[in-house]
């Protein structure tokens, strides 16, 4: 499996299918590629945030199966995608993936011509592609993040440690402690100035912790 890391939360994934989650490319200052450079079979989206939500649309029309909580798998139906809607705690298999999805603690809107809804309730991912991977969305950390360890067992982790508007590097070493991932992965920091963080700072904390963890640079391909 192959993980590369494209800025902000978006990750994209070569396992068994090609996973692209949270694709905030356009208007992302960090962001390592552009929309016409993404070919993928799954796009998958956490919450109904501009940052995260992204460029999710377009590249569903390119082909590729759109898979969101159901309010926002609504939303994007609406846009003439396949969009595919799941609940927390529910699953869909997609070709030969697996993703299940998982609570987050945070919020959720879309504002799509000046009209704002609510998008559903935010979520993580678990998405079993040939590995299995964690991916938190936006969220504070919260102790069922042990239940998500128990059930799932992932291999690698991606968490969030901006701080402000999700969990900061303290809070993240404690959720990459409970997780127990061979690699966890940070996300979510150094997009903005409000969410600048150091992530040797999180490596630093979480390995003290019993955590392994991989710092990447953006657009950074890794095999795992």
């Amino acid at each position: 499996m192959h993980i590369t890391w494209l800025g902000h939360s978006c990750i994209v994934i070569e396992g068994e299918d090609k996973v692209i989650i949270d694709p905030f490319l356009s208007g992302n200052p960090v962001a390592s590629k552009k929309v016409d450079e993404i070919n993928v079979d799954i796009v998958a989206v956490t919450h109904g945030h501009g940052d995260h939500l992204g460029d999710a649309i377009e590249i569903a029309k390119k082909g590729a199966a759109l898979v969101a909580i159901h309010e926002l798998a609504q939303y994007a139906s609406s846009k003439g995608i396949e969009a595919i809607g799941v609940n927390i705690g529910g699953s869909v298999i997609i070709g030969k993936t697996k993703i299940t999805m998982v609570p987050a603690f945070h919020s959720s809107g879309i504002d799509a011509s000046n009209f704002s809804f609510s998008g559903g309730h935010p979520a993580g991912f678990v998405i079993n592609s040939g590995k299995t991977i964690y991916h938190a969305g936006d969220t504070c950390l919260f102790s069922d993040m042990k239940l998500i360890a128990e059930l799932y067992k992932p291999e690698i982790a991606f968490l969030p440690i901006g701080d402000r508007y999700t969990m900061g590097p303290r809070e993240a070493a404690i959720a990459a402690s409970w997780i127990k991932a061979d690699v966890t992965i940070p996300i979510h920091y150094n997009t903005f100035p409000v969410i600048k963080q150091d992530a040797n700072e999180f490596k630093k904390m979480a390995e003290e912790k019993g955590a392994k963890v991989k710092i990447l640079n953006v657009g950074e391909r890794i095999e795992l």
